[in-house]
């Protein structure tokens, strides 16, 4: 016989879910992967990973076509590698062996707050994931507050604080470039 549980006992077990518990906790790798690259939301390094996976399984079904289909073979890598190569997920554009190495950092690593740490316009990850959840980064003419949007390479170049921002002000006033309109508005 198993006592009544008090009012704060059910309160805890209302948010905790019996079924999924062991794997909502997730491997070591997962944590630091987590904290090094400030994910919010596990889930979206669950997602890179599965989409990781999936590229490194075609890339891997491309490499054993035989030789009847070395056409389409080479088409279809040259499709693949020039997709990856154009969200930044791999460096270069030669060989399959590239998209068989990929892993879910090069996802993690393609974020904004992480472009921002690489283009030197916030000192760590912590500093960049703020910026962005506060509205001060647009990507081309649109302001971005989530923290989870995949940069593609042709758009990085496009990543400017909006014109609002005190940081952007901050930046001008000590790079002595601040315009005198600017100070009127």
């Amino acid at each position: 016989m198993v006592r009544k549980l008090k009012y704060h006992e059910q309160k805890l077990l209302r948010r905790l879910e019996l079924v999924s518990w062991e794997a909502a906790a997730g491997s070591l790798a997962e944590v630091k992967a987590l904290r090094r690259y400030r994910l919010g939301r596990r889930e979206d390094y669950v997602q890179y990973k599965a989409l990781a996976r999936s590229v490194r399984a075609l890339a891997r079904r491309l490499r054993d076509l035989g030789p009847a289909s070395a056409a389409f073979r080479a088409r279809c890598a040259a499709a693949l590698l020039e997709k990856l190569y154009g969200l930044g997920l791999v460096g270069s554009r030669r060989s399959l062996a590239v998209c068989e190495s990929l892993s879910a950092a090069a996802f993690c690593r393609r974020r904004l707050p992480c472009l921002l740490v690489k283009l030197r316009m916030a000192q760590s990850l912590r500093h960049a994931v703020t910026f962005v959840e506060q509205g001060h980064v647009r990507v081309g003419p649109e302001v971005v507050t989530d923290p989870a949007l995949l940069v593609p390479r042709a758009v990085e170049d496009f990543i400017t604080w909006v014109d609002a921002s005190r940081l952007r002000q901050k930046v001008l006033d000590y790079n002595q470039e601040r315009d005198d309109f600017d100070l009127a508005a």
